[in-house]
């Protein structure tokens, strides 16, 4: 990755308590950084105006960069709204007083009483707002400490803003030209200046520094595999290429990686799956990912990824405007595969099991017709009225497929129907489940990343919609509901264990100037695992 994190524990360090908040902020200020990070609330910024006051985090740090914060706030930098941040840079009187660091960021958290009432999602507003002063300047390493922050929190508090700062921090500087060398891009794309995160904190929060940072680096890493794999053109990130990404995840972790052709596919029984890969001279791919970090037996949690490298819609032709996005119709594999890299490398110890049916789907005298009737490894037949509905033909297998690892839960997921863009636009990608306990599971994952979810139904009356003359079921219902409908079909392939589909058609990719990856849902499904008891 563009960015290393790392952590730096102050033992006794406490801008909250008023007896240490002089000696916490010499120490902090003595340490060699291009630039400390500090939260300050509105009541400190009255303290800081009021003539009597005596203490308070901008007083005593005033004091100690004789009167650089009293001058900043003179002339208007700083400003008690949430989020407003002001750079305060070095002098030559700093060191003279000990001060090595060479400027001094500081973030307003606003009116933050009473404390329990903050957010993550206040919080993620004021954490991008210091990350971006941060990026894309002459600051190399920044220094953030975590307990001008936190403000007394719950320990589980601490660590998720830990993790979704990295995961920011990730983000910005994710640079796809910078990771794939190989290939030519823009100027735009080098590398981040800003290139180490520090997070300092005290003894009450380093137990919660000691495992968040780790697992935020392994969700960044998982995150920025899936952007790279999503990215990559379709003429180079192919089924084989798919699989042999996740061979080479094997070799740099614990991960165990099978990856079956066309004639094991075959000899599975997968009519469903080969019925969309028939029209491609590029050959199909069933890639089986396992990471077994718990005890043996024990049940595992099985992701499964839609992985359509290129989706013309076979004989059901798209239009041609936009259709090189459906390079992006792999992103549910990307994710997934995104997902099985963290897990790996923060030696999860549960056992995860990540599964990808693999294809292209396209028009040729080979491809699969409208009207055709496929049998699926289930034994179900299914009536293709559109072959432009393919990736519930290839998920409909790796469904059945995974009955076999007795699972302790199977969520699926994919960038299956535009109807879920129209449905939730780009801010909530679709879930589908009748397990309450699932659903609300995959929720609180959801806001502890914000990468969130919204339940759409999964009512038997839906059913009616996918009815076929011919088979057991088809594999379009209609217009109406078609999201629902597309759930509803894979729920037929999934009555043996506990159950979600997750849609990702409106929150995997953005479209255009800022066309690329999001990396989407890899922080949903990691913060999923890390609850997971």
């Amino acid at each position: 990755m563009t960015i290393q994190f790392s952590t730096k524990i102050f033992p006794q360090a406490d801008v909250n308590n008023p007896k240490q908040i002089k000696a916490s902020l010499a120490t902090l200020l003595a340490q060699s950084s291009d630039c400390l990070v500090l939260a300050y609330s509105k009541a400190d910024l009255d303290a800081l105006a009021a003539t009597k006051s005596k203490s308070g985090i901008l007083v005593e740090l005033d004091r100690l960069l004789g009167g650089s914060v009293a001058h900043a706030n003179l002339v208007g930098d700083l400003d008690g709204q949430p989020a407003s941040n002001c750079v305060i840079r070095a002098e030559k009187s700093w060191a003279a007083s000990g001060v090595k660091v060479k400027r001094v960021l500081l973030v307003c958290l606003g009116d933050i009483a009473p404390a329990s009432a903050r957010s993550l999602s206040a919080y993620s507003k004021i954490a991008r707002a210091a990350l971006k002063q941060l990026s894309g300047g002459s600051i190399q390493n920044a220094l953030w400490f975590i307990p001008s922050f936190a403000l007394g929190h719950r320990a589980d508090f601490i660590a998720e803003e830990v993790r979704l700062t990295i995961q920011y921090a990730g983000d910005q500087a994710y640079r796809f030209g910078v990771r794939q060398p190989a290939m030519k891009f823009k100027a735009k794309d080098k590398a981040d200046t800003f290139t180490h995160l520090i997070f300092a904190g005290n003894d009450a929060c380093a137990k919660e520094l000691k495992v968040a940072v780790p697992e935020g680096v392994a969700m960044v890493e998982g995150m920025h595999l899936a952007k790279d794999l999503g990215n990559l053109p379709p003429n180079i990130c192919t089924p084989t290429y798919l699989g042999k990404a996740a061979q080479g995840l094997s070799k740099k972790t614990g991960l165990k990686v099978e990856v079956l052709g066309r004639k094991q596919i075959e000899a599975l029984g997968m009519g469903s799956f080969l019925s969309v890969a028939k029209g491609s001279d590029t050959p199909p791919q069933f890639i089986v990912m396992r990471h077994e970090g718990g005890k043996a037996g024990e049940a595992p949690i099985v992701f499964v990824g839609k992985g359509i490298t290129f989706d013309t819609g076979g004989i059901s032709l798209k239009p041609g405007e936009a259709m090189d996005e459906m390079k992006y119709d792999m992103c549910g594999a990307a994710s997934v595969i995104g997902t099985m890299y963290a897990a790996a490398l923060m030696k999860l110890k549960k056992n995860v099991i990540g599964v990808i049916p693999t294809c292209e789907n396209m028009p040729s005298g080979q491809a699969t017709r409208p009207g055709d009737i496929v049998k699926s490894m289930s034994g179900q037949t299914i009536e293709v009225l559109n072959t432009d509905a393919e990736g519930r033909l290839i998920l409909c297998d790796a469904l059945t497929y995974v009955e076999r690892f007795k699972p302790k839960v199977v969520i699926d997921v994919a960038t299956l129907t535009g109807a879920c863009i129209i449905a939730l636009g780009h801010v909530h990608s679709g879930v589908f489940s009748d397990d309450e306990g699932l659903v609300n599971s995959l929720t609180k994952a959801g806001h502890a990343s914000l990468d969130t979810v919204w339940r759409l139904p999964l009512d038997a009356a839906y059913h009616e919609q996918l009815k076929s003359n011919f088979a057991d079921v088809a594999n379009i219902g209609g217009r109406p509901a078609g999201s629902v409908t597309a759930a509803c079909f894979l729920s037929r392939f999934t009555e043996k264990y506990k159950w979600a589909h997750l849609d990702i058609a409106g929150t995997a990719w953005k479209s255009g100037a800022a066309k690329g990856s999001t990396g989407r849902p890899v922080p949903l499904l990691v913060n999923y695992l890390l609850e997971q008891k």
